[in-house]
């Protein structure tokens, strides 16, 4: 069938093919070992067009039981994958093709997902879909109209999930691209129903999900700049929205051109957005497309996906903050997302979760497995006797995960974010409560592809670069009026050379600053190793009230780290040790009363010496400087509020998180309800 699709144009190519199978040998193998069977030989069929296998078998459950005639049904979705079903045989004739099938068939033929597709993904089990369309007004109302009725290239609705954690459900605004409406183009009835949209979205305080498709403003012989005008009112009325704090929740279902990745960029891109943006395989965004950018002479790729794809473009650039395989994981990772983010209407903080993980859990047993680090556990990390000075690498994701609660699965955001390695953000839960979490890398990691010469060769531990630093800043205002920040810190400053210059590293740097500044809600920052530099500033506590800065015992904390200071800062006093040592005045003695054939010699070794003896006189100083400028000293003039032991980690920091909501001014509506068992006890 390949071979013979293969042999037509593509415009006449058959879709949603259907082969029936009977296998007429009893099987006796399991079901579920032919359901594996049928993903593992899925990707042979790309481009036969099939929608439907059915195989007729007799099956037995056991050698000696009499074989049972079943169907095998497998299908292929766009969007959600291989599926398989068994069923009996079915006795009834195929149906004539109504209209809506009709419309979900152009859309797959275009290997797109007709809208009223998704809803069943969104909605879950007891969940429910009301559509909206513009009343008189202008404003999204309920109507009643079978699926695919709508006039419109987007198509509006209010989605309800139920979770054990909202059993009303979780409400919000959703929009659809309708690929079968000249392929999602934008004019005016779909500009306003996104205008209508955010609209109710802030009237209701809910966020928004996009199942973004488009090609772009609509281009006709009848309508022109208009539609243009039409782009940029929705286009200002997500900048009201997103500003005023809305989220919005971006799934790119396809190709979007034009209007739809700026619209997509304003609502989840910049630096105060709150909303993410997922992408599959199957979706891009560009601003002209290939053919387009090929007939002007621009320049382009081998296709849209090259342009404006995942892997290649918004990955690594940080634009699109989760991948998933198809449109299915796209939904599930919309509902890991609300897991730590969702605020139910007339509430101010996301309900506490339940949790089994031990409130006073000691984190320094958990296992510390990396190649980067002889440390085999947490504990080692902060131990006096392998780890005294602070400056072995180790890996910060491991413990990330070993302070957050075990029973909740985390969410980490910007992962195939490139030259931003140093900083790693996730959302988890604390003690139960929905946080995010932000660590800093510990350990050097190696730089991928090409980098100028001016630049590291390596991104340092406990270095912000200057993609890190947007990432960094990007993640606090994200979480801010949201759920409480949680900040694991091993920070030595932020990187100067003149790549990281050249690059932004002071914009992104004062960006830091100033979401702290705005940030709305308890920030906890934990220095774990050291903290030194530049970073210390854009990280005080007194830039937001609502900041409590504790430490783990043995860490280090200063404005500058001892070995920099003393081969910078105390330059003098090291010359004048290294000059008093009588090492040095000793071989100097004995250069002044040596021959003059002697001298060149003795030159060379009273040099060699006097290296070596500085380099000893810098450590001096160095550890002098630390044992000054140390933990204690800025404990007593307030830098840090509090030093605590690395047992009491987890739980003091759940501590404080509970303090930070109190001091924030929350009523604790979202914490878990009286009549509820709580599992932590203190």
């Amino acid at each position: 069938m390949g071979a013979s699709q293969a042999g037509r144009p593509t415009a006449r190519r058959l879709d949603a093919n259907r082969i029936v199978l009977y296998v007429w040998p009893p099987i006796d193998i399991p079901l579920k070992d032919l359901s594996a069977f049928a993903r593992a030989s899925a990707p042979m069929t790309v481009g036969a067009g099939l929608e439907e296998i059915t195989m007729r078998v007799r099956h037995r459950t056991r050698p000696d039981a009499e074989p049972k005639e079943v169907a095998l049904v497998f299908t292929y979705r766009p969007g959600a994958g291989v599926g398989v079903s068994v069923t009996e045989p079915s006795t009834e004739p195929l149906a004539p093709v109504d209209e809506y099938t009709q419309k979900v068939r152009r859309a797959r033929a275009r290997g797109t997902v007709y809208p009223y597709e998704i809803v069943p993904m969104l909605t879950g089990t007891g969940g429910s879909f009301t559509e909206l369309d513009l009343d008189e007004a202008g404003r999204l109302v309920p109507v009643d109209r079978p699926p695919g009725q709508n006039s419109a290239g987007i198509v509006a609705g209010l989605v309800s999930t139920p979770t054990s954690r909202y059993p009303e459900g979780m409400v919000r605004v959703a929009l659809f691209g309708d690929p079968t409406k000249s392929l999602g183009s934008v004019a005016e009835a779909e500009c306003a129903r996104v205008i209508a949209a955010l609209d109710l979205a802030e009237e209701m305080a809910v966020p928004v999900e996009w199942f973004a498709l488009s090609s772009g403003a609509m281009i006709s012989m009848d309508s022109g700049t208009e539609n243009m005008d039409w782009v940029a009112r929705a286009l200002r009325r997500l900048i009201t929205f997103t500003q005023a704090g809305g989220e919005v929740n971006v799934v790119v279902a396809g190709i979007n051109v034009g209007a739809q990745p700026y619209w997509n960029a304003e609502a989840t891109m910049l630096l105060h957005t709150k909303g993410i943006l997922v992408m599959t395989p199957e979706s891009a965004m560009v601003l002209t497309g290939k053919h387009s950018l090929d007939y002007s002479g621009g320049v382009s790729a081998e296709d849209n996906f090259g342009i404006g794809g995942y892997d290649r473009v918004m990955g690594p650039n940080g634009q699109a903050q989760y991948w998933a395989r198809n449109l299915w994981v796209a939904c599930r990772t919309l509902f890991a997302h609300y897991e730590h983010t969702y605020i139910a209407p007339g509430e101010h903080v996301g309900r506490r979760a339940l949790s089994s993980d031990p409130y006073d859990r000691d984190v320094r047993t958990y296992p510390h497995v990396h190649p980067c680090s002889d440390f085999t556990t947490v504990g080692d990390i902060f131990s006096e006797v392998v780890n005294k000075e602070r400056k072995k690498p180790f890996d910060i994701r491991t413990v990330m995960r070993a302070v957050v609660d075990q029973d909740h699965a985390v969410l980490e955001r910007w992962a195939g974010m490139a030259d931003a390695d140093t900083t790693v953000v996730m959302d988890a839960h604390l003690g139960g409560y929905p946080i995010e979490v932000l660590g800093i890398e510990s350990r050097p990691i190696p730089r991928r592809g090409w980098f100028p010469a001016d630049g590291p060769d390596q991104w340092t531990a406990g270095t912000l670069f200057p993609r890190s630093s947007k990432k960094t800043a990007r993640a606090i205002n994200a979480a801010s009026g949201n759920r409480p920040l949680v900040v694991l810190a091993n920070l030595s400053g932020f990187d100067g050379s003149p790549e990281s210059l050249r690059g932004m590293q002071l914009e992104y740097g004062a960006e830091i600053g100033r979401a702290i500044v705005n940030f709305q809600g308890p920030i906890v920052f934990c220095v774990i190793s050291r903290f030194h530099g530049g970073s210390f500033v854009v990280f005080s506590s007194v830039l937001n009230t609502n900041m409590e800065v504790i430490a783990v015992e043995g860490s280090f904390s200063s404005v500058i780290g001892g070995a920099p200071a003393a081969a910078v800062v105390f330059t003098r006093d090291v010359a004048t040790r290294t000059s008093e040592d009588p090492r040095i005045k000793a071989r100097e003695a004995a250069l002044a009363e040596a021959e003059v054939g002697e001298r060149p010699r003795l030159r060379v070794e009273l040099a060699s010496l006097r290296a070596e003896v500085r380099s000893e006189k810098v450590g001096e100083v160095a550890d002098e400087f630390e044992q000054i400028h140390n933990i204690e000293r800025a404990l007593a003039v307030g830098s840090v509020h509090k030093i605590i032991p690395a047992r009491e980690l987890r739980p003091y920091l759940i501590g404080a998180v509970e303090r930070g909501l109190l001091r924030a001014g929350s009523t604790m509506q979202g914490a878990v309800k009286d009549d509820e068992p709580h599992r932590h006890e203190r």
